[in-house]
């Protein structure tokens, strides 16, 4: 009976101690384990990973707005604009159209010469490009006068006695193709001499250089312009009258220069005798945001018709912008000053981009030379100043 009895409590010692052994297992297997003291392991904490720095966004793209004006112009650049102005002599010959450069002109010029054909004086000074500038023609002592008011480097192919006189006289900047600066002048083979000559603002930089021209420029707006297009739609005022073609005569009926204005663009285009005058560089009509007509006395000096413009004083002159007309009077006291335009003793106000100037003779009258009005409707004359 004692061995029975032993037997049986080993087997359950045994079952016991197995028993014991599995729990201890799976508590092990669940994270615990028991020391010699019967007591669980404290929890072990996980590594904890440092934290990836997190990259800052991207940089914000300043946005440089234009903050200059440019001084011929009005129009805002990114940049100030202060090269010296050049002032480009320009054939306006039947067999010299179309033109080359005239489209990025700041300000357009016409006046008579002799022969009662008239000549272009184109002034850069806001643009660069590299396509040719011409024909270049001869000069005359007003076109100087012209070029001297915006402090211009005069380029041109001649000139009369008297400008010649004048050049040496006043020591005018220039470059003459004849006299001084051949090589910044080429001919092209598309037209017959003297329609053909021509240069390019990189030849005429490089020869300015070359003669140890001062190339410094204006450092403010030559005019007054509106500083904004809120300003600009306002400049007119309510005493202006609709004009959205005008037609200028110079002396010759059968040539008729005019300005249609396009709404979409707000500027007026131009033509000569009913086709659109354009640019052979890039084929497009020449255009303006301010046309102004301003009358002045013409002499004919000697036999070979050569002429004498007055530009100093005082004259009608009309401003076409936006559709509208209206009356003002042009001054110009200082030799070097540029002709101005005043409504009622104010300084007008041009719109930003190109002004065109045409320089019309008072004789028989002011009012003989421009009329205005709606394309194929009725016209109107300016009112006598």
């Amino acid at each position: 009976m004692k061995r029975r009895g032993w037997r049986r409590w080993s087997r359950f010692w045994r079952r016991g101690r197995l028993a014991l052994l599995a729990g201890c297992l799976a508590m092990t297997a669940a994270g615990c384990s028991l020391t010699g003291g019967g007591q669980p392991d404290k929890p072990v904490a996980a590594p904890i990973e440092p934290e990836k720095p997190v990259a800052d966004p991207p940089p914000t793209p300043t946005v440089q707005l234009p903050a200059y004006q440019a001084p011929l112009t009005g129009m805002m650049l990114l940049q100030p604009s202060e090269a010296r102005p050049v002032m480009v002599m320009i054939n306006n010959h039947p067999a010299a159209r179309p033109q080359s450069g005239l489209t990025q002109a700041d300000v357009l010029f016409e006046v008579l010469a002799e022969g009662e054909v008239t000549r272009l004086v184109a002034l850069f000074q806001s643009s660069a490009f590299a396509e040719p500038i011409g024909p270049v023609r001869s000069i005359r002592p007003y076109f100087i006068d012209i070029g001297k008011s915006f402090g211009a480097i005069q380029v041109h192919a001649g000139g009369s006695p008297d400008a010649y006189e004048q050049l040496q006289k006043e020591k005018i900047a220039d470059l003459d193709e004849i006299t001084n600066a051949g090589p910044y002048f080429w001919r092209e083979k598309l037209r017959k001499a003297p329609h053909n000559l021509y240069t390019n603002l990189e030849n005429i930089r490089a020869g300015a250089q070359k003669r140890g021209l001062d190339e410094q420029g204006p450092t403010g707006p030559v005019y007054a312009f509106a500083k904004n297009e809120t300003e600009a739609v306002g400049t007119m005022g309510t005493a202006a009258q609709d004009a959205p073609k005008v037609d200028v005569t110079f002396l010759w009926k059968s040539y008729v220069v005019s300005y249609e204005y396009d709404a979409a663009s707000g500027k007026y285009q131009r033509s000569i005798n009913g086709s659109k005058h354009t640019d052979l560089n890039n084929d497009q009509p020449l255009s303006a945001s301010n046309v102004v007509v301003m009358g002045t006395d013409h002499k004919v000096l000697d036999k070979e018709g050569r002429l004498d413009v007055r530009l100093t004083g005082k004259g009608p002159a009309l401003l076409f912008q936006q559709g509208k007309v209206k009356s003002l009077e042009w001054r110009r006291d200082q030799a070097n000053d540029p002709v101005r335009y005043y409504e009622q003793g104010r300084e007008a106000a041009f719109r930003p981009g190109q002004t065109h100037i045409m320089i019309v003779p008072l004789n028989p009258s002011f009012e003989s030379h421009v009329t205005y009005g709606a394309p194929g409707g009725g016209s109107g004359k300016p009112d006598p100043a």
